[in-house]
């Protein structure tokens, strides 16, 4: 009976958060409802190719870095710069929480992503997009979603 009550302890104290790991279509979809594709210049299979290896499309990615800061979600948008996270003093330039770039909903993903590129003068920020995307042909990434 104790056991059993422990257990139950533990369960409230575990708060759990799934993650949703996008298919490559279903983000191609979203992004381009959210007016990413030739955002700043970059089509949309710039974005989705981004997307894949800075975080194989998952939502509820999280990085530790060196430095102490974290970067979060499908865009590994980093805390001291961009986001709101307790630990830090950081600059905040997206005016969100850093918890807000991990949840299902990429409006806030979305819309940092956005100021990123449109403040740092395209999308060299993110190190997966450098090493994987730039200057390659990158139609494939949207080939077979129904996105025009």
């Amino acid at each position: 009976m104790k056991a059993a009550g422990i257990l139950s302890l533990i369960g409230c104290l575990v708060t759990v958060t799934d993650s949703k790991i996008y298919t490559r279509c279903k983000l191609a979809k979203v992004f381009a409802r959210a007016g990413l594709d030739n955002y700043q210049g970059f089509s949309l299979g710039n974005w989705i190719c981004m997307a894949y290896y800075e975080s194989r499309y998952n939502t509820t990615a999280q990085t530790g870095l060196d430095d102490g800061s974290i970067d979060y979600g499908i865009f590994q948008i980093n805390s001291f710069t961009w986001c709101r996270d307790a630990k830090l003093q950081e600059k905040n330039h997206c005016h969100v929480a850093c918890s807000a770039l991990i949840t299902d909903d990429l409006t806030d993903a979305i819309i940092c992503a956005k100021k990123i590129a449109k403040e740092t003068q395209g999308m060299d920020y993110w190190q997966g997009w450098k090493k994987h995307c730039e200057g390659r042909e990158l139609s494939e990434w949207k080939k077979g979603c129904e996105v025009f």
